[in-house]
């Protein structure tokens, strides 16, 4: 598949604030559904990309040891970079012009995300592709839609589209933005002004977990869609 990106980057670094009580000890990442931590839901995602990284920051010690036996190569973030900045202070740990980046509070249900995203993915026309799925097959996500895509698959803010936490995008615009501390939504913003800014639609379910009652939505989609 067309200049495929090779590695990943796993956003493991917020503070799970959304989550109370179930962070004070732990980092979201850790926070189990189905008896299996939240990046390992991730990681079932990606057994094929063959460069895994994450970046850490809130009680980073098991994390880093849980992703080593992974495979997964941790970098730690003295201070919270957001995702922007997070992906740009990794920027040096990967060799193409893109990755995947992935958040780590999510549950997926059929289809095959990465599969979804290489199939789309063209990057004489994209910088950035982002998986969504229509807001009627997510489970557990508190908030309304985030795009709209139009019919040649350019992204705009509004409409019934969920961003699901995973994409495609070049490091280029990552790291023309000058600040050190960033949110993923500036380098979007710049690069719909140019047209740049794509999506994909995920054809399986995706389970918003970055809040305490999305444990127990994930675990009855997962019983129901016969995975536990």
């Amino acid at each position: 598949m067309r200049n495929c990106p090779d590695a990943v980057m796993l956003f493991c670094a917020g503070r799970g604030t959304r989550m109370g009580a179930l962070t004070t000890h732990r980092p979201k990442p850790m926070v189990e559904v189905a008896g299996r931590p939240l990046v390992d839901h991730a990681l079932a995602q990606l057994a094929d990309i063959p460069t895994r990284v994450a970046n850490t920051h809130y009680l980073p010690e098991a994390l880093e040891a849980h992703l080593a036996r992974r495979g997964v190569q941790t970098l730690f973030e003295p201070q919270l970079l957001e995702t922007g900045g997070g992906l740009k202070h990794a920027a040096a740990q990967f060799s193409h012009e893109a990755v995947f980046t992935m958040n780590t509070d999510a549950v997926w249900l059929g289809g095959t995300a990465v599969k979804t995203l290489v199939e789309a993915w063209d990057p004489d026309r994209m910088d950035a592709l982002l998986l969504t799925v229509p807001l009627s097959r997510t489970h557990g996500h508190m908030g309304s839609g985030d795009f709209e895509r139009s019919p040649d698959g350019q992204l705009a803010r509004g409409g019934d589209l969920v961003y699901t936490g995973f994409q495609i995008i070049k490091l280029a615009p990552v790291m023309a933005v000058p600040e050190a501390v960033f949110s993923m939504n500036v380098v979007w913003n710049a690069l719909h002004a140019q047209a740049r800014l794509f999506g994909a639609v995920f054809d399986g379910a995706w389970c918003d977990v970055g809040h305490p009652e999305g444990i127990e939505i994930a675990e009855t989609a997962l019983k129901d869609h016969g995975y536990v």
